[in-house]
């Protein structure tokens, strides 16, 4: 029997993703283990493995398309099995090495939902079964085009499909939005004394709406990839969703700053492909990174996450960093930062964000963490607030240093200060704890020191 080939869930978050290049091509002998494709997610590009020996055949993944995850892109042909010799067995399906599981803990194309729609089969090939509910009296849809013709209002009954089996797909809501198609029946009455449903979302203009506002000629439109749609979506998911609470404070740099100057004075040299360099050089980020942990797990109870059922207390401070990329950003993970030397968190951070901007992080290395640091002072920006990133409780963002007269002991004083601004999820982490966690902070930048020992 064949063995199906699919595109395989490589992020959490992942819902389609894009395969960047094939290396085989159709009709390809390929060996189980051989890199059969690349794909490009929102956050890295992945190899991924042919799942079986044998003849590459009716490959269905194009190049820089959306696919679902889970869809079938190819299927592998052993030498000795006759192909398009009319009906065939139904392939074999194997997952990919890396394939993850989905948000709710099944393994992506599982039972327990509505699996992903596929792509025409190929000739001969039996026709997939019908959708897990999809019955008669209900429309056969992909789980995207439901929800959009859901959002918009539409009665799905009504808009004819194009895709597989008659299959109502994303287009033909599209379509359906833009004549004006016909609209769901409106919910009903709710009886007296029943309580009050919650106001409907304020939907934000539609494209349409918002290119007329311009004049014709004076723009071009860049399509959104696959990251920004992402950040998007997640960025409007943490407000909508997180009582962001806000703290900020000063912290004075110059016994950092001196400490600094002495670690990296007192570099090894080792060997490169350049010649000799230093074994490192650390930065004030990379210090701010360790503050940070350490901070963490003197107060405890800010090294949380919070969920609709319980508290989670995590044992360890796992520090995200943000790093700018080409079309967006991403926070690579420092994991157990309290325990790390600081060089050992500077040339770890230095990797990670080499390969982040060459997207070639592995999933593990930007997914979790327990907080997230955001720096910002290289571009001279002296305070700013940062949105929390879930599952995460707390970001801490980081302003510029800068020369600033301060009062001590009655006299002004020139002092190299730094501004921080700790965002919280007021439901894990309110004010006074909050302010005990940057306090802690303060303490360990001014006093860097109790970072060594």
């Amino acid at each position: 029997m064949p063995t199906e080939v699919i595109l395989p869930k490589v992020d959490m978050d992942m819902a389609t993703g894009q395969i960047s290049r094939w290396f085989a091509e159709e009709g390809a002998r390929v060996k189980k283990g051989d890199v059969l494709f690349e794909i490009e997610t929102d956050k890295a590009a992945m190899e991924i493995d042919a799942p079986a020996s044998g003849v590459l055949r009716d490959v269905t993944g194009k190049e820089g398309v959306d696919i679902p995850v889970g869809a079938p892109v190819a299927w592998i042909y052993a030498d000795d099995e006759a192909y398009g010799t009319g009906v065939r067995a139904e392939p074999v399906k194997v997952e990919s090495p890396i394939s993850a599981f989905d948000g709710g803990g099944r393994a992506a194309g599982a039972g327990g939902g509505e699996p992903t729609a596929l792509p025409p089969t190929p000739a001969g090939r039996p026709a997939d079964p019908p959708h897990k509910g999809e019955g008669e009296g209900r429309a056969r849809a992909t789980p995207l085009a439901r929800r959009l013709a859901r959002e918009a209002g539409l009665a799905l009954a009504s808009i004819i499909g194009t895709g597989p089996h008659g299959r109502v797909v994303k287009a033909d809501v599209d379509a359906a939005i833009a004549s004006g198609g016909a609209k769901a029946a409106p919910a009903a009455k709710a009886p007296p004394g029943a309580p009050a449903a919650s106001a409907p979302a304020v939907k934000p203009m539609s494209d349409d709406q918002v290119l007329k506002l311009f004049e014709q000629g004076s723009y071009e439109l860049v399509p959104h990839d696959n990251m920004r749609k992402t950040i998007a979506r997640r960025l409007v998911e943490a407000k909508s969703t997180i009582p962001h609470f806000y703290l900020t404070l000063d912290c004075e740099l110059d016994a950092l700053l001196a400490l600094r100057t002495q670690i990296n004075a007192a570099a090894p040299m080792k060997k490169t492909d350049k010649g000799e360099a230093p074994a490192y050089k650390l930065s004030v980020n990379d210090m701010v990174i360790k503050a940070m942990a350490m901070a963490l797990k003197a107060v405890p109870d800010a090294n949380a996450s919070w969920t609709e059922s319980a508290m989670v207390k995590h044992k360890h401070a796992d520090v995200g960093v943000a790093v700018s990329i080409p079309g967006g950003l991403i926070t690579p993970i420092i994991r157990h930062a309290d325990e790390k030397t600081l060089s050992t968190i500077s040339n770890e951070m230095k990797d990670l964000a080499s390969r982040a901007r060459s997207r070639k992080l592995k999933p593990e290395e930007y997914q979790g963490g327990t907080t997230a640091v955001s720096n910002l002072g290289m571009f001279g920006i002296k305070d700013f607030a940062a949105v929390i990133n879930p599952p995460h409780a707390t970001i801490l963002a980081v302003g510029a240093g800068e020369e600033r007269a301060v009062v001590k002991n009655g006299e002004i004083k020139i002092a190299t200060v730094m501004s921080v601004t700790l965002s919280t999820d007021h439901r894990a982490v309110d004010g006074a704890l909050g302010a005990e966690l940057l306090v802690a902070f303060k303490r360990l930048i001014e006093n860097p020191m109790g970072m060594l020992v």
